[in-house]
């Protein structure tokens, strides 16, 4: 189920000016075209508020997938985290099989507001 946009507009917004370490937004540019985005979170709309911070919304535009650039932005994120002070990084999704790939770990279920159940993957942060 996809997000009102709305919703990630308003807190890209008012992260901006914030003092908090959390909502962060990062975007990847390329000649400057934005290709891709995550942001560090203090929930993804999951039922286990007691785990934070939340990479979400990991985005490459099509036309420039294929190319490592969904890793790089996982390995940006954890290093964010790092440096905010937090030992882990949580993020939850649908898909099996690609966050293993960079040393995320399944550790269990999580339940959507709109009763849908997403596996949640942790990581430590660099």
């Amino acid at each position: 189920m996809g997000n009102d946009r709305r919703i990630y507009a308003d807190s890209i917004s008012h992260s901006i000016t914030c003092d908090s370490p959390l909502p962060r937004w990062y975007l990847l540019l390329e000649d400057n075209e934005i290709i891709g985005s995550y942001g560090l979170i203090t929930n993804d709309f999951i039922s286990r508020q007691d785990l934070y911070p939340w990479l979400c919304a990991l985005y490459i535009d099509e036309s420039h997938r294929g190319r490592q650039l969904g890793a790089k932005l996982l390995e940006h994120g954890r290093l964010q985290a790092g440096k905010q002070g937090f030992s882990k990084l949580y993020l939850c999704t649908d898909h099996v099989g690609y966050y293993e790939k960079y040393d995320w770990k399944h550790i269990g279920f999580g339940y959507h507001p709109w009763g849908e159940e997403s596996r949640i993957y942790e990581a430590t942060s660099l």
